[in-house]
């Protein structure tokens, strides 16, 4: 598309113009002048179509002239000059219009509405339904729908109408279009947002982004999540499943880094999953090991060797660049259960599914931690690594979207020198979000102290018990909550306590007994993949916390709390 077409109005948006900004198909009835312009708009030549359809307006009259006009003054607005469009506007009689005319005329007067800051016209030109535009036009009818109902204050609606957008857009738009969405869910309270979405019909495409707010609060769902888009998670290969849900794979392929740089990381996931593997004692799948050497084509490799062995599921690749890889074919032949995000953010392909433990992940979940708590203004300071960042930008997102503010953000190095000039800046915080590793909140507790945050709530991410393990010297963390496995904090079915794998297993010892979780609940996500896709109360306990399988095929993780008390990590009940 012509990145002419891309100047809209102020408030079109990015998302509204990758869904296909100027494309239209030509009515019966439409004149050899307007049928050549809307092919030159096709084309992306805007500016040229725009001239043709004036030119001929000038020697037309009546309704002739009013839909010569209209469609001129689309074309000039398509090409970026928005001014002599409304002029040309001003001269329309919309009486005259009719069909996609008439359509295209209101789409254009709804967006100069909602870039003018006036809802109810905006409205009223787009009136109920699209389906006079033509279809490439219809998601962009829909966002400025949303953007003039967010303006009125009902974001729930707003949000409904960009999720019945979204299907129509892609790429980047489609990403800034469900980060709209969750910003809008994120506004509203848990009554309101639990009512209007259990009102939702079924199959509603708001639904399932609905659906993902409710999990990340801790509230329960209306119903399980609709699949219809995602195309479902097919199980029906397998043999039935017994009365719990266990209905493993018939084959199943793993792929992971053996070698290579993420070769530590992959160890412990490994184990995991062969500890949870062994100690089902029921039917269990052939099982194949194939290192993808941490690269992208060696993920790409792996995956082929899989389907060519007739493995009938997939679990990872491990690598963001190997999960980006694979999710860029889209189609895959057999379903696979990838351990991480895409560097992209996008969904899984259809019929996948994705796992990961994301700083992301860590950051969100510790803004509902104090939001439920009340917390709303809250000191930020994290570390400049990579993980830091993340996990602090998703905080950050998550506790302004919900209506909290942050009172400043200080960034440490791992060794954090004397920040107590800045503390004594944020004063009135009441609470503090920690991104750093367990030696950098030793060093930076004291200083904390001594500003007046000892006794304000002090929240870290799973990073905290990194570089712990003395209790004489953790004494410092004691009172700092922290989003823990299940496993190391109350225990889980079908595992010894972690101390005791730890005592046998190297690769579950220290920061590696996470990954080890995470092992475990990869094979339980594998074997109750059909359990988790058709559930909607309870979800699955694992050992990394409780599992939900979304309406996009993510696995959305409740953790475990626990805070340091005596130096000693103590699981602490998740009491709202």
């Amino acid at each position: 598309m012509n990145k002419r077409f891309a100047r809209i109005t102020a408030l079109s948006l990015a998302a509204m113009l990758a869904a296909g900004c100027a494309t239209s198909s030509v009515t019966q009835t439409a004149s050899p002048a307007q049928a050549a312009a809307w092919a030159l708009l096709e084309q992306g030549k805007p500016r040229e179509a725009a001239q043709q359809l004036e030119d001929a307006a000038t020697g037309a009259s009546g309704a002739q002239r009013s839909r010569l006009l209209a469609g001129a003054a689309f074309a000039w607005n398509e090409a970026g000059d928005a001014a002599r469009a409304r002029t040309l506007a001003a001269g329309v009689n919309a009486r005259h219009l009719s069909g996609e005319d008439k359509a295209r005329f209101a789409l254009l007067n709804g967006e100069w509405a909602v870039a003018d800051k006036q809802a109810a016209p905006a409205l009223q030109w787009l009136g109920d339904a699209p389906q006079a535009l033509p279809q490439a036009l219809q998601p962009r009818w829909q966002l400025a729908r949303a953007a003039a109902l967010e303006a009125t204050g009902d974001a729930f609606a707003a949000a409904a109408a960009r999720a019945q957008a979204d299907i129509g857009l892609s790429d980047a738009a489609r990403s800034d279009n469900q980060r709209a969405i969750a910003r809008l869910l994120a506004s509203l309270d848990d009554p309101t947002l639990s009512s209007r979405t259990a009102a939702l019909p079924a199959g509603d495409p708001l639904y399932n982004f609905a659906g993902r707010a409710l999990i990340s609060r801790g509230q329960p769902l209306p119903r399980p999540f609709e699949r219809a888009g995602q195309a479902g998670i097919d199980t029906s290969q397998r043999p039935p499943a017994d009365r719990d849900g266990y209905r493993p794979p018939v084959k199943l392929a793993v792929l992971l880094p053996l070698t290579g740089n993420l070769a530590t990381a992959a160890a412990p996931v490994r184990d995991g999953l062969l500890a949870a593997y062994y100690a089902e004692t029921r039917r269990r799948p052939d099982i194949q090991f194939i290192d993808t050497a941490g690269t992208a084509i060696g993920a790409n490799a792996a995956y082929d060797k899989a389907v060519a062995a007739g493995a009938d599921f997939v679990v990872g690749p491990l690598g963001r660049d190997e999960v980006s890889a694979l999710f860029a074919r889209q189609a895959l032949s057999v379903p696979m259960l990838a351990l991480n995000r895409p560097i992209d953010a996008r969904t899984p392909p259809s019929g996948s599914a994705a796992f990961s433990l994301a700083p992301e992940d860590d950051g969100i979940i510790a803004a509902e931690y104090l939001l439920a708590r009340e917390r709303r203004n809250v000191l930020l300071i994290g570390t400049g690594d990579d993980t830091g960042k993340r996990a602090t930008a998703a905080f950050r997102e998550r506790f302004t979207e919900r209506g909290g503010s942050v009172a400043g953000s200080i960034s440490v190095a791992d060794a954090p020198g004397d920040i107590a000039a800045q503390l004594r800046n944020y004063g009135t915080a009441d609470a503090v979000f920690l991104a750093v590793r367990g030696g950098t909140a030793r060093a930076l507790a004291p200083q904390l102290a001594l500003a007046g945050f000892a006794a304000k709530s002090r929240v870290g991410t799973s990073q905290l018990v990194s570089g712990t393990g003395k209790p004489e010297d953790d004494l410092l963390l004691d009172g700092i909550v922290y989003p823990s496995e299940t496993w190391s904090a109350t225990g889980v079915a079908g595992l010894p306590s972690a101390s005791q794998v730890a005592g046998m297993l190297p690769s579950a010892r220290g920061p590696a007994s996470r990954l080890f979780a995470f092992g475990f609940d990869a094979w339980k996500i594998s074997a109750y993949l059909e359990k988790l896709a058709s559930g909607n109360e309870g979800g699955l306990r694992g050992a990394t916390g409780t599992l939900h399988l979304d309406g996009f095929g993510n696995v959305l993780r409740t953790p475990a709390w626990s805070t340091f008390s005596g130096g000693h990590p103590m699981p602490i009940a998740d009491n709202r």
